[in-house]
C-alpha cells in the first residue's frame, strides 16, 4: 500500500505516522504550505516517511512511478480545504475514520459547527461527566474519571487528526485500566470521521469559503453526515443540506451523484471496501437519520426538539424543551418534554444547549442526566462566562472566530439589561476565518442605546471605518475602567483571541 499524505500543516505529520505503522505501507509526505522544521522532517524520515514536493504529485496523473513491490497507485490523502487538481481518495476527516475504525468500542459525538463547538463540548462534558468521557475541544485534551477533570494537552488545534492524539493519550493515561474512557466528546473543523455514533453541526451562522474559494464550510460539514446520526439546526437542515428539490432538481441530482460515483470508480485504483469508512470521493445529500432542533417559531417549525417558553438571565436560562419523533440510537423514536435550567443568557447560547440536547437523547441519554449536567454547566472560562466587580456585571465572549452574527445576536441580549455597554475588539490571525470588518462597522454606526468601546487591533480597525468615532482604548484595563466611571453596570465584551492571549493581559 501507498500513501501520500498531503499538508503537513493542518495534522497531516500525524496521519503520516500512523499509516507508517501499518505493514507494507510505503508512506509519503508533502509540505504543501513549507512549515515543516529540520526536526519535523528528520523525525519523518526516521519513522521512514518519505519527503516530496508538489513535482511528485503531478507525476501521479502524468505517468507511472516505479516501486519495488511492483504497485504504482496511491492513496492520495488531503485535507477538505485543500484545493489540488485531481480530488483527493481520502479527505483528513476520512482518513482518521480509517485509521481509528477497529480502535475505539465506545460512544462517539463529533461537533462542528460554524460557531458554539467548544461549548457545546463542555455541556456534553457536564452530561457525561459521570461516564468518565474524553473530550477534545480547542481548550485541549482533557479526560474525566471518577467525575474529575484531568487536562492531558493544552492548546490543540481540532484538524481532525487530533482525534488521534487525544484517543493515543486517553489509552496512556488508562493504560489499560477498566473502566477507561467511556464516551467520546471530539470537535472538528469543517466535518466528521465517519466514526460518530452522533454528529453535530452547531450552525451555519455566516458562512465561509475554503480551498481558494472553489468551496464553503457548509459544503465540508456534509462529511458529518457520514455519521450514524446528524444533529443539525433547522435551519440550516432545510436551507442547506436537505432543501426540499422539485422533480427536476431531484432528477438533475440523482444524474450528478452518477457521475460523481462513476468518476470515481474510473480514476480511483482503490475499491470503496478499501476506503471505509469514507469511500466516495463525492459528498452527498444527506440520506441518514437527522435530528434537528430550534427556538421554537410557531405551528409550520417541525423541529425534532424545541425549545419554548423561554426565560432568559445572565446566570439561569430556563425554558422547556419538546421532544417530537425523535430517533435514537437503537431505533426506537422518542415523544416526550422536561424542563431546563441552565447558563444560556442569550439566543445563541440557548441554540448551543439544544444541540448538546438533542445530540444526548439521540443516544438514548436518561433525561435526568442531562437536566443535572446542564444545570451544572456555569459558562466556559475563555469562551462564554461571567466577572463580577463591584455593582458591575462582565458578560465575557471570547473567541477566536466571533463573527458579525454573533456579536448582533449578543448585542440584543445586553440591551435587555440596565446600562448595558459594549467593549469590542481583538486581534488578527487568530483563526482561518476573518470578520466582516464593513459589515460590523455598518452595525456599530447603528447602535444608539449600548455604551460603545473599541479596543485591540480589530477594534482601531473597525473605528477607521465607521462614520461614528466611538471611545478607543488600546488596553481591555482601561476601557474596563472607562465603563466603570460611566456608571455601567452590564457590560458585554466581545474579544476576538485565543483566551491564552487575553489572559496575559
Amino acid at each position: 500500500m501507498n500513501v501520500l499524505i498531503v499538508d503537513m500543516t493542518h495534522g497531516g505529520t500525524i496521519l503520516a505516522h500512523e499509516f507508517s505503522k501499518k505493514q507494507n505501507c510505503n508512506v509519503f509526505a508533502w509540505d504543501i504550505y513549507h512549515t515543516l522544521t529540520e526536526e519535523d522532517i528528520s523525525q519523518l524520515e526516521i519513522q521512514g516517511i518519505e519527503l516530496v514536493d508538489e513535482s511528485f504529485y503531478h507525476q501521479l496523473f502524468n505517468e507511472k512511478l516505479p516501486f519495488a513491490d511492483d504497485k504504482s497507485e496511491i492513496l492520495v490523502v488531503a485535507p477538505v480545504h485543500c484545493k489540488l487538481l485531481h480530488p483527493p481518495h481520502m479527505t483528513h476527516h476520512q482518513a482518521v475514520g480509517y485509521l481509528l475504525k477497529d480502535d475505539i468500542n465506545v460512544p462517539i459525538i463529533e461537533i462542528t459547527g460554524v460557531k458554539g463547538k467548544t461549548s457545546t463540548a463542555a455541556m456534553l462534558k457536564e452530561i457525561y461527566r459521570d461516564k468518565n468521557p474524553l473530550i477534545l475541544s480547542s481548550l485541549g485534551v482533557e479526560v474525566v474519571k471518577d467525575a474529575k477533570g484531568t487536562t492531558l494537552k493544552k492548546d490543540i488545534s481540532i484538524t481532525p487528526a487530533s482525534i488521534i492524539t487525544a484517543w493515543r493519550m486517553a489509552q496512556e493515561f488508562y493504560n489499560d485500566k477498566i473502566p477507561g474512557v467511556g464516551v467520546c466528546i471530539f470537535e472538528s473543523s469543517l466535518g466528521g470521521t465517519g466514526m460518530a455514533d452522533v454528529g453535530i453541526i452547531t450552525n451555519i451562522a455566516e458562512d465561509y469559503t475554503i480551498a481558494q474559494g472553489s468551496s464553503s464550510a457548509s459544503k465540508a460539514k456534509l462529511q458529518m453526515f457520514e455519521s450514524k446520526i446528524v444533529v443539525c439546526d433547522i435551519d440550516s437542515y432545510h436551507e442547506i443540506y436537505y432543501p426540499q428539490p422539485s422533480v427536476s432538481q431531484q432528477s438533475s441530482v440523482s444524474q450528478q451523484s452518477s457521475v460523481s460515483q462513476q468518476s470515481f470508480h474510473q480514476s480511483s485504483p482503490f475499491t470503496p471496501s478499501q476506503l471505509s469508512p469514507g469511500s466516495s470521493t463525492s459528498l452527498h445529500l444527506p440520506v441518514k437519520t437527522a435530528n434537528t432542533f430550534s427556538i421554537e417559531k410557531g405551528e409550520n417549525d417541525n423541529a425534532n426538539v424545541k425549545a419554548h417558553h423561554i426565560h432568559y438571565e445572565l446566570h439561569k436560562t430556563s425554558f422547556f424543551v419538546e421532544v417530537t419523533g425523535l430517533k435514537m440510537a437503537d431505533g426506537e423514536l422518542l415523544n416526550t418534554s422536561f424542563e431546563v435550567s441552565t447558563f444560556a443568557p442569550a439566543q445563541h447560547h440557548l441554540e448551543n444547549t439544544l444541540s448538546a440536547i438533542t445530540a444526548s437523547l439521540s443516544l438514548g441519554t436518561p433525561i435526568e442526566s442531562i437536566v443535572k449536567g446542564l444545570g451544572n454547566f456555569r459558562g466556559l472560562l475563555g469562551r462564554t462566562s461571567l466577572l463580577k466587580i463591584g455593582k458591575m456585571t462582565i458578560i465575557e465572549e471570547i473567541n477566536p472566530g466571533i463573527n458579525v452574527t454573533a456579536v448582533k445576536k449578543a448585542v440584543d441580549m445586553v440591551k435587555n439589561y440596565e446600562k448595558p455597554a459594549l467593549i469590542l475588539g481583538g486581534s488578527y490571525g487568530v483563526t482561518c476565518e476573518e470578520i466582516d470588518e464593513e459589515s460590523l462597522s455598518n452595525f456599530l454606526d447603528h447602535l444608539d442605546d449600548v455604551f460603545l468601546i473599541l479596543t485591540g487591533d480589530l477594534g482601531l480597525s473597525l473605528r477607521e471605518k465607521m462614520v461614528k468615532n466611538p471611545v478607543y482604548h488600546d488596553k481591555i484595563e482601561m476601557a474596563i475602567n472607562h465603563v466603570k466611571n460611566e456608571g455601567l453596570e452590564n457590560v458585554l465584551l466581545i474579544y476576538r483571541s485565543n483566551f491564552r492571549e487575553l489572559s496575559r493581559r
